[in-house]
């Protein structure tokens, strides 16, 4: 008798493929900061899809939790709080152990990790799974990782979007991924809702249209510079466009803010939000915007899973892994520099992107005002 078309997979092509009817519960592993960790959101969406009945669990960062949480493909989220570092060895070791009964508790019977973390490998000995499946990481671990996992798999040495490579440890199971099903999942949560709405409601965008511009991001030498936002935000308030500017707390990215607003006058079409909503609150101001506009950082990968249409400018980082997933967008690049992207915290590790400082001000004008028209809102004309 056939399989059920969700229990398909390339037994033919290959060898070792997984038995899904075999997998009751997964535990999926990515230790990474909060964009990242929403870009795996796809992965546990296709296991739901592919195996009828699976439970599929996260491990992550404490910090990184509402990248996940209220998300209806994931049964349970176990995270590891980075602050506990700071604690006694006794205390560290009682937290470790507490998890670690708690994940074997669950009897997992097959373990995704996602990234080249040896604690992840460390989880996967000791919960000995049937299946587990990782990356393969060529000259930077041996033995000892290669023996973790009964699945290794390699990516492609052409860029492609990290949704994709974390896709990937899914196709190197045999698992054939569905397309519809690849799509980005952030819910921001009925509270988190309500207090956008209020908040807008007392500003006066309660009705109005609005852009969400976040110029910052946790790694600095990724912003655009002060004075080239100063000048966008300048002009799209003379076009007419309300706007909610955003940052993390981080008293680093808000000083960048204030020198990003300092210049400009009163309006009341301008709103300074930064460092004070939650991410969920920032989830729910994103699904309200008619746009966003920032740079490689984790609000850009939010606006993508809230489904709003994205301008992003790119520069030491990579466009092709890291740009809008799914939705209308431009990504902006200075494609006179050879040399980007380089990955470097800077250029010269000097905490400056030459890269970033050449996209003009007008070109990412009109880049929000061709999104505007092709989503079918009005666009903002360029001055």
């Amino acid at each position: 008798m056939d399989k059920p078309a969700s229990l398909r997979y390339c037994h033919a092509m290959l060898a070792d493929a997984i038995d899904p009817a075999a997998v009751r519960r997964v535990l999926v592993i990515k230790f990474r900061h909060h964009g990242d960790v929403l870009l795996a959101a796809p992965v546990f969406r296709v296991l739901r899809a592919l195996i009828p009945g699976v439970e599929v669990d996260a491990l992550i960062y404490k910090d990184s939790l509402e990248m996940l949480s209220l998300n209806p493909d994931i049964a349970a989220i176990h995270t590891v709080d980075r602050r506990a570092r700071g604690l006694s060895l006794f205390r560290k070791i009682a937290i470790e152990w507490r998890l670690l009964r708690t994940l074997k508790g669950r009897h997992y019977d097959l373990v995704v990790h996602l990234t080249e973390h040896p604690r992840g490998a460390l989880v996967t000995r000791i919960l000995q799974p049937r299946y587990a499946v990782a990356r393969r990481y060529p000259g930077r671990r041996g033995r000892w990782w290669r023996r973790s996992f009964t699945h290794l798999y390699d990516v492609p040495a052409r860029q492609r979007h990290t949704v994709e490579t974390h896709l990937d440890a899914l196709r190197r199971l045999g698992l054939v991924v569905p397309p519809e099903e690849k799509g980005l999942r952030l819910i921001a949560g009925a509270e988190a809702a309500g207090a956008v709405e209020t908040r807008l409601a007392r500003s006066g965008l309660g009705a109005r249209p609005f852009i969400v511009i976040h110029p910052t991001s946790r790694w600095l030498f990724k912003a655009w510079p002060a004075a080239s936002m100063t000048a966008l935000i300048r002009k799209l308030l003379a076009a007419g466009q309300a706007l909610v500017v955003t940052s993390g707390p981080d008293r680093g990215e808000r000083d960048v803010i204030a020198d990003i607003l300092a210049p400009l006058p009163p309006s009341d079409a301008l709103m300074d939000w930064s460092g004070t909503l939650t991410l969920k609150e920032l989830a729910a101001l994103l699904s309200r915007a008619r746009l966003f506009i920032g740079v490689d950082s984790a609000p850009l990968h939010m606006a993508s899973a809230t489904g709003t249409p994205a301008v992003a400018i790119f520069g030491p980082s990579g466009d092709q892994e890291w740009a809008p997933w799914r939705v209308p967008s431009r990504v902006l690049i200075a494609s006179s520099y050879s040399c980007r992207p380089c990955g470097f915290a800077g250029c010269g590790e000097g905490q400056l992107s030459e890269c970033m400082g050449a996209v003009g001000v007008d070109e990412v004008l009109q880049a929000v005002a061709d999104l505007l028209k092709d989503t079918n809102t009005d666009a903002c004309a360029s001055s």
